[in-house]
């Protein structure tokens, strides 16, 4: 008989990126008491990752635990970027309900419309929280009506549209229910929690079912599967078998060794979980998202969603230039090919696959800023390897015809800079979908444009607005192929031959475009060391010293000037590579170089492509 668990909530926060979702899980869990008084904490405490610290972004959802008036609400924090929504998709199987976070500023933006649309395809109920109402430029009554709207767009139920509106400052750590009323603590959002997202419900004599929705991976125990027990109870030594809806062969009999709960930011091992618990199971090797634990005498599988197919992929590889493996510790093939294989015990999003050359690997991945943390990541551990330009991955229809990824993008630019962005965007096959006026004499666009015509863009558009652009992305599916585009209009500076760069070779090629490098680092030919104005590469010495006379001293290339170097960071170096270059990246340094450095097979190979 279906029961439902009062003392426990199931909740997952969801956002646009930077609308405050962490910050606001950081405040509930000091309010609640899961810290000391005198307990030091860190700012964004759910953020583990080093990245996600630096970048004030969350890539991984994260479960966590507090207690309030006798209640266990279990809340997991979702990323709100567009590349890492299938973490999003996935942990909307655990919960009963979700606070989606608005900026009371930036209102609705496009992965507000993302992840709000699986909340309410899911017909979860939505407690709307309208964050940073302390904000000079804040305008909480005109993003209700933005919320209301979207939620009109969505087509969302008459009882999903009766939802509570929550007023926060998850920054001072307050909540109000009416704006007129200044907030004190977080209890009025404590309490619509408890009011408003139902108890889960299930069976308690029904056989054992807990859908996987997440993997955590620990180099201890290995994998670590994390659901919800929908039906039954779930003990240590239990034995199970796996099944999974999208494999109807698989029938895997396993013995539950470890079982644990959230509380705090803590995993505590429990003997048992009933109905409606959060518990991460440690101690099955091959356990996936999607899989179900079910019970050995009626193994039913829950439905789960396929997990959304990699959009962008590019080639990592062994770096082969002539600096190679001075700076990493881990060079070859093999450290290459574990550590990339290891990532899918966690990334359900990356595919990695092997390719002709036992130096190479295909990974594939949801955007350019899911590879880039990969990259990241791996550089900061110490690989050394070369990776290739990201291509998109297309797909053919019954037709036979080509069809591409598309995305939506929103951008809001200051009005003057409007003109050149819709140029940029139209030149790399944007369509303009809407055009409207926002608060601060700011213009939001509205594109529909293929997603390689956003590769390589972000940087210029950075430019183009000098810095006041806010550009988001969103998938939109596949679409009938665009047709060819340029991506890079200006060349590359590329070195002349291998040594160490001079000031005075620097001098003379820093008439001829931008520098990416300094005196006295290394070079070798072949390698890109700066960006021309023109569109054809420029072949340069910049190793070469100036021949002394009697009548020139060499102090006076001290009085030569240079202009300091362009800084490229992971991204924008990414982004800035062609099809014909590579991005070496070490622990130490990146750099960017032609995939064939001798000029004379370089210029062979342009000319057979061009016959």
């Amino acid at each position: 008989m279906v029961q439902t668990r009062e003392d426990i909530r199931n909740i997952a926060i969801i956002a646009h990126v930077d609308h405050g979702k962490t910050t606001l899980v950081d405040e509930l869990l000091k309010q609640s008491g899961v810290f000391r008084e005198n307990q030091e904490v860190a700012e964004r405490v759910m953020d583990s990752n080093d990245i996600e610290r630096e970048r004030g972004i969350t890539i991984l959802s994260k479960n966590t635990a507090i207690t309030y008036k006798d209640t266990k609400i279990n809340i997991i924090d979702t990323p709100g970027h567009a590349d890492f929504g299938g973490e999003v998709e996935r942990v909307l199987k655990m919960v009963n309900g979700v606070i989606l976070v608005v900026d009371a500023f930036e209102g609705t933006m496009p992965q507000t419309k993302f992840v709000l649309k699986k909340a309410l395809e899911l017909e979860l109920p939505v407690i709307v929280c309208i964050n940073k109402i302390d904000r000079p430029e804040a305008r909480p009554t005109e993003v209700i009506d933005e919320v209301l709207e979207l939620f009109i767009d969505l087509e969302a139920s008459d009882e999903q549209l009766d939802c509570p509106f929550v007023f926060a400052s998850a920054k001072a750590g307050t909540s109000t229910l009416d704006l007129d009323v200044p907030g004190v603590n977080m209890v009025p959002l404590f309490d619509t929690i408890l009011d408003y997202i139902p108890a889960p419900t299930g069976d308690p004599e029904a056989g054992t079912q807990v859908l996987i929705s997440t993997i955590d991976y620990n180099e201890y125990v290995g994998r670590i599967g994390v659901g919800k027990v929908d039906n039954g109870s779930i003990k240590v030594n239990q034995d199970v078998y796996i099944v999974n809806h999208h494999e109807p062969d698989l029938k895997k009999k396993v013995k539950i060794s470890k079982l644990y709960e959230f509380e705090g930011l803590n995993k505590v091992e429990v003997t048992s979980a009933e109905i409606g618990s959060i518990v991460a199971i440690s101690g099955i090797a091959d356990i996936k998202i999607g899989d179900t634990l079910a019970s050995l005498d009626d193994p039913q599988a829950i439905p789960f969603q396929k997990i959304s197919e990699p959009t962008i992929a590019m080639n990592f590889m062994v770096n082969d230039s002539p600096l190679a493996g001075l700076e990493g510790k881990f060079v070859t093939s093999r450290h290459l090919r574990e550590r990339l294989y290891k990532e899918l015990n966690t990334d359900v999003s990356l595919r990695v696959e092997d390719t002709d050359s036992t130096d190479c690997f295909k990974v594939s991945g949801r955007g350019e800023l899911h590879l880039s943390v990969l990259i990241e990541n791996m550089r900061r551990e110490g690989y050394e390897f070369a990776v290739s330009k990201a291509e998109v991955l297309y797909k053919y229809d019954e037709r036979n015809q080509k069809l591409e990824p598309m995305e939506l993008a929103y951008v809001d630019v200051p009005e003057e800079f409007s003109g050149s962005v819709i140029q940029k965007l139209s030149s790399r096959k944007g369509e303009l979908q809407g055009m409207s006026s926002i608060s601060g004499g700011y213009t939001r666009l509205e594109f529909e444009i293929p997603s390689r015509g956003l590769i390589g863009y972000r940087g210029e558009f950075m430019t183009d607005t000098k810095g006041n652009g806010i550009l988001n992305t969103t998938f939109d599916g596949y679409g009938p192929y665009k047709g060819d585009m340029s991506y890079r209009k200006q060349g590359s500076l590329i070195a002349f031959e291998a040594g160490e760069a001079i000031t005075y070779g620097l001098f003379n090629a820093q008439e001829r475009g931008t520098l990416f490098i300094e005196p006295g680092e290394k070079v070798y030919a072949g390698m890109v060391i700066g960006q021309t104005g023109k569109t054809e590469d420029i072949e340069i010495n910049v190793c070469k010293k100036k021949q002394l006379t009697n009548t020139r001293s060499s102090s006076a290339d001290e009085a030569l000037r240079l202009t300091p170097k362009k800084v490229l960071s992971l991204e924008q170096a990414l982004e800035f590579i062609d099809t014909d270059e590579l991005l070496e990246v070490t622990p130490d340094n990146l750099r960017i170089r032609k995939k064939i450095l001798d000029s004379l097979l370089r210029k062979r190979s342009g000319f057979n492509k061009s016959n």
